[in-house]
């Protein structure tokens, strides 16, 4: 199992909308929406890294409203 929290900066206008599609996406686990450059931090499950890439690139970045991401790939210390 590999973990990883995705930063996401919204266009605006459409936050809401946007917000409930990541929510609703197979293989986000939790949203919290922030204050600063990014507006929500999405933590995501997958089975790999090829699964992760494809949550990150086919799912949420298809999501119209999103305008960037960065993903962080978590681990345990």
């Amino acid at each position: 199992m590999v973990t990883g929290l995705v930063l996401v900066r919204l266009a605006a206008g459409r936050e809401k909308t946007t917000l409930a599609k990541i929510k609703d996406t197979k293989g986000v686990s939790h949203v919290c929406a922030v204050f600063g450059r990014w507006d929500l931090v999405v933590d995501i499950e997958a089975e790999d890294l090829p699964t992760m890439t494809h949550v990150v690139v086919g799912r949420i970045r298809a999501i119209p409203g999103v305008f960037s991401t960065e993903t962080l790939v978590t681990t345990a210390i």
